[in-house]
């Protein structure tokens, strides 16, 4: 190998450690092949290679440097219960590849713990991913960090579900459906897109989710710099925690509101409707505790939880006709997984 051949891969190796970690790992098994098939290679073949190395890594560098500069700037925090374990969190994040995050509904921390990777020094090498069960809550959720953000231009934070993706190649936070990174794993086996993974929502223990923990374990022994948090509302931490080589836990309290108990019993009078409570099923009381709510408020949501599909629209369709003949103002939406997303977000608007 020529003197001047031996210079460039000295000078690639020199640079390498400011490439992307992907592109150093492919960097340095190019020139490992390169090297040991050194007497096999002409010189212009060798030449192309090393080219080719050079091209790339410095590529990388430039575009590693351009991320680091465009880092978002985070000032200001919502006042939520997660902000007082800001620095526990960010401190943990740093100094292990593992924590769980216990939070309780409310405490802030599906929208806080991507900001608080950033703080950490996450989001450089790759994206900070975070999964939900959901698809509405992948969109609300990538809206909310965007306008906290300050990400008018949808830059730093995106979605991506089924059919839709509106994340960038540099894009800094991707929230995801669970199923979205599932599915990434037959085409990308390392996640070298990402530098850290949130896994959110954890105690739904979907099957989803099960195979992303268990795939997960083991791409983090292969990967030393990866970052895994495992947040949820209710969770045994004692055995994520072992399930994951004896993980740092973090407990956050919630945001509690004083809610009122009102029980319609099937025996009383629901409703002034003259209907047979005691011939009448579940759907038909919810309507009628429906419209006693009605009559007894002038404004207000209403959000009714049924057990499957078909009673969700049956639901619909009676307060609808039932709003018909007694001239209510109502708008009823239906909620749930197979809907469309964008009529899923019709609960969310004002209008």
């Amino acid at each position: 190998m020529s003197e001047k051949v031996l210079g460039k891969i000295s000078r690639i190796k020199h640079i390498l450690k400011n490439a992307f970690l992907k592109d150093q790992l492919w960097a340095f098994h190019l020139i490992n092949k390169i090297e040991k098939a050194d007497n096999f290679l002409s010189n212009k073949k060798l030449s192309e290679q090393i080219l080719k190395i050079e091209k790339r890594v410095e590529k990388s560098i430039f575009f590693r440097m351009k991320r680091v500069a465009n880092l978002p700037i985070l000032s200001k925090y919502p006042d939520l219960p997660i902000i007082k374990k800001k620095t526990e969190i960010i401190s943990a994040i740093q100094n292990n590849q593992v924590v769980i995050i216990s939070g309780a509904t409310g405490s802030g921390k599906t929208t806080q713990i991507p900001k608080f990777c950033l703080e950490a020094g996450c989001g450089i090498e790759g994206s900070i991913v975070c999964t939900q069960p959901r698809r509405i809550a992948a969109v609300t959720i990538s809206k909310r960090l965007a306008y906290e953000l300050n990400d008018k231009e949808g830059r730093i934070v995106g979605y991506k579900i089924r059919f839709k993706d509106t994340t960038f190649k540099n894009s800094y936070i991707k929230i995801v459906t669970d199923g979205i990174l599932l599915a990434q794993t037959q085409n990308d086996a390392n996640l070298y897109e990402y530098d850290t993974i949130i896994i959110d929502e954890a105690h739904e223990r979907s099957l989803n989710i099960d195979f992303l923990l268990g795939f997960l374990k083991k791409l983090l022994k292969k990967r030393e710099e990866l970052k895994l948090i495992i947040t949820s509302a209710t969770i045994d931490t004692e055995k994520f925690s072992k399930a994951f080589d004896n993980a740092p836990v973090i407990e956050v309290s919630g945001s509690t509101y004083p809610v009122d108990l009102i029980y319609y019993h099937k025996k009383g009078n629901v409703s002034d409707t003259g209907t047979d409570d005691n011939e009448a099923g579940y759907i038909d009381l919810a309507v009628d505790a429906v419209f006693k709510l009605l009559s007894e408020s002038i404004s207000g949501d209403i959000l009714v939880f049924m057990p499957t599909e078909h009673d969700i629209l049956e639901t619909c369709r009676l307060i609808e006709a039932r709003a018909s003949v007694e001239k209510g103002k109502l708008i009823v939406l239906p909620l749930f997984a197979r809907l469309a997303a964008h009529v899923q977000l019709k609960i969310f608007s004002t209008g």
